[in-house]
């Protein structure tokens, strides 16, 4: 591949689309259960293989998600079930300005709960 530019051009090229969705994806996970951190350290790992500034990038964010899990592992139950209210709270605001609450809502029969409806669709 390193002797055909062409080739090396489009597989990095192919390389950043690939790593910024999955970075954008796992972004978009973060506030949600499940492994939203993972996905943007495999989005960070796989631009890491082919640009320097996500080698950096993966190197400091790892760091950042380190000092911040042993902080709030260190924080009292109450500072804990802050984050986790908090967490919660940004979760049901996108739910909502998403309008999957209304959607629910017209699941189980609550159709008629307008306030549910998102102000953006």
């Amino acid at each position: 591949m390193d002797e055909n530019p062409a080739l090396r051009k489009t597989y990095k090229v192919g390389v950043g689309v690939v790593g910024t969705i999955v970075l954008v994806l796992g972004i978009i996970a973060i506030p949600y259960p499940g492994p939203g951190w993972l996905i943007v350290f495999a989005g960070l790992a796989i631009l890491a293989s082919e640009f320097a500034w996500a080698k950096r990038v993966l190197r400091y964010a790892r760091g950042k998600y380190d000092a911040w899990t042993d902080w709030l592992g260190r924080q009292s139950a109450v500072v804990r079930l802050a984050v986790l209210t908090g967490t919660g709270l940004i979760v049901l605001a996108t739910l909502y300005l998403l309008g999957a609450l209304y959607l629910v809502a017209g699941w189980v029969g609550l159709g008629g709960w307008t306030w549910l409806q998102s102000p953006l669709f």
